[in-house]
């Protein structure tokens, strides 16, 4: 299903989602009107990509409770070396959390891979390959 994502930061910020790519990116209205049957999520925050968790998973019970407090902090993937593992690679391959070096980015054509971020910097969304996996009730 096409979604757009906006956030309320300024200058606005509009994504549209197409399975789990980006198909394009633009102020809310012009991505809009270039999809007009698509279901819009406004988000009070700063839309922009996942971040790169950079050191060790949360400790948590479970292999997926550490892989969700990521995605509960806005991360949309990790270093290798942090999901060396085997139970932490399957929960991360389970939940799609990308296995990357750099942090990602949001371009049309790449994964979508977003978050959304209010004002005290806390994650309100996680959206990972365009499933939204975490959202603050």
């Amino acid at each position: 299903m096409l979604t757009i994502h906006t956030g309320s930061q300024e200058p606005p910020l509009a994504v549209a989602v197409d399975g789990e790519r980006i198909v394009a990116l633009g102020s809310p209205d012009e991505v809009a009107a270039a999809y007009p049957t698509a279901r819009v999520r406004r988000w009070r925050g700063r839309l922009g990509p996942g971040l790169l968790h950079e050191g060790p998973l949360p400790e948590a019970p479970s292999a997926r409770e550490r892989v969700h407090a990521l995605l509960r902090l806005g991360a949309t993937g990790a270093r290798a070396e942090h999901l060396a593992d085997p139970a932490l690679r399957a929960a991360a391959h389970r939940n799609n959390l990308a296995v990357l070096d750099r942090p990602p980015s949001l371009e049309r054509g790449a994964r979508a891979d977003l978050a959304v971020f209010a004002e005290d910097g806390s994650c309100v969304a996680t959206v990972l390959a365009g499933r939204l996996v975490h959202r603050r009730a």
